[in-house]
């Protein structure tokens, strides 16, 4: 890990058909630590369809490849790693299943779901949502000040995520958070996802 802040890509809640190609460009457009597939309601036949399809496009680029909620899928398929919600499977057992492959665990605002995630392996814990989110409703949103608190006193890698985009980004990388996870910020851009990533790279780099 560097301390430099690092863009995260969440897939979208719906994958248009070109999807792998939208998601080829957005990555040639700038540097991307990671992407995430987090599809929820997809059979584990049509979700493995996915990984399958989507997995090159993603880690020939130099990318990790993480899988939401499903771990055995992660290992099973050759992803990086996967990343779990605090009602999904629980941190210790993903982290058996994952063995030395990346695991992310989601904390909300709290420094004790974080410290517990740390102690259960986590590779990265992740707080939010720091803004207003159509994606998905948080239990209450993040104080900054968390962030800024773990990033100075804990050594694991922490995530921000929700609501982020171009112009609220920059009190989240003043703040000390490794990554920006982002889903609306890129796949909603108007000028299309390439223009999204190349726009929070830029606003990440001038924060």
């Amino acid at each position: 890990m560097t301390n430099d802040c690092q863009l995260y890509l969440i897939t979208p809640p719906v994958l248009p058909e070109n999807f792998a190609d939208l998601l080829a460009a957005a990555l040639d457009a700038g540097e991307v630590a990671a992407v995430q597939l987090r599809l929820k309601d997809l059979s584990d036949g049509d979700l493995q369809k996915t990984i399958e399809r989507l997995r090159p496009v993603v880690q020939s680029r130099g990318t990790a490849f993480l899988i939401n909620d499903r771990p055995d899928l992660a290992v099973k398929l050759g992803c990086d790693g996967a990343h779990v919600g605090q009602t999904d499977m629980k941190a210790p057992a993903a982290r058996k299943i994952l063995k030395d492959l990346t695991l992310g665990v989601t904390c909300h605002g709290s420094r004790h779901l974080a410290m517990q995630a740390g102690e259960d392996g986590a590779d990265y814990v992740a707080f939010g949502a720091f803004y207003p989110t159509t994606t998905k409703a948080p239990p209450e949103l993040a104080d900054i000040e968390t962030l800024r608190w773990w990033a100075q006193v804990m050594e694991v890698p922490c995530v921000a995520i929700g609501g982020i985009s171009a112009e609220n980004c920059a009190p989240l990388v003043q703040a000390g958070a490794d990554f920006l996870a982002v889903v609306g910020a890129v796949w909603n851009h108007p000028g299309g996802p390439a223009a999204g990533v190349r726009a929070m790279v830029q606003a990440m780099e001038n924060a």
